[in-house]
């Protein structure tokens, strides 16, 4: 194993490499992160051990009634499909559709004066894509159709 980095001889941080690439970053003699020759991002957080990291692949913060976005991290678009009918649209394709979306949704929209204001997620029929995945919105009583004032969507993979 070759060291890269020595900063301390007291085993400070240490910055390592072996003959099969992979790269460990190591603090006071322990293990913090490694990056593995298939390139995953592994670490220790303060959970103990070091552990594959998975990552949000895509996000937004957008507007119910008209779908505009506020703010996303490789999400090109959403296209409006009607009342709480949204696709939300990669920048950058995901490798597969085997990821998992989380979706939170504000208050607005629901029936004057009935049920909770909760909203919840819509069952589709339409499967998820590389490119792109379906999502609705309904008011939790009522089981119907909403744009909510706030909608958050992330991707994890």
């Amino acid at each position: 194993m070759a060291t890269i980095i020595n900063a301390d001889t007291s085993d400070g941080l240490k910055l390592t490499s072996d003959t099969s690439g992979q790269i460990d970053f190591q603090s006071a003699g322990s293990t913090k992160a490694t990056i593995d020759t298939s390139g995953n991002l592994k670490f220790d957080s303060g959970f103990g051990s070091v552990g594959t990291a998975y990552g949000c692949r895509a996000w937004v913060n957008f507007t119910g009634a008209n779908g505009t976005i506020q703010a996303s991290g490789n999400v090109s678009s959403i296209t409006d499909n009607g009342t709480g009918d949204y696709t939300v649209n990669f920048t950058t394709a995901m490798p597969d559709a085997n990821y998992s979306v989380v979706v939170t949704a504000g208050k607005q929209g629901e029936p004057s004066g009935t049920g909770t204001p909760v909203c919840s997620l819509r069952d589709n029929s339409t499967a998820p894509t590389t490119t792109a995945v379906r999502i609705g919105v309904e008011h939790s009583t009522t089981a119907g159709a909403i744009n909510a004032l706030r909608i958050n969507f992330a991707v994890f993979r």
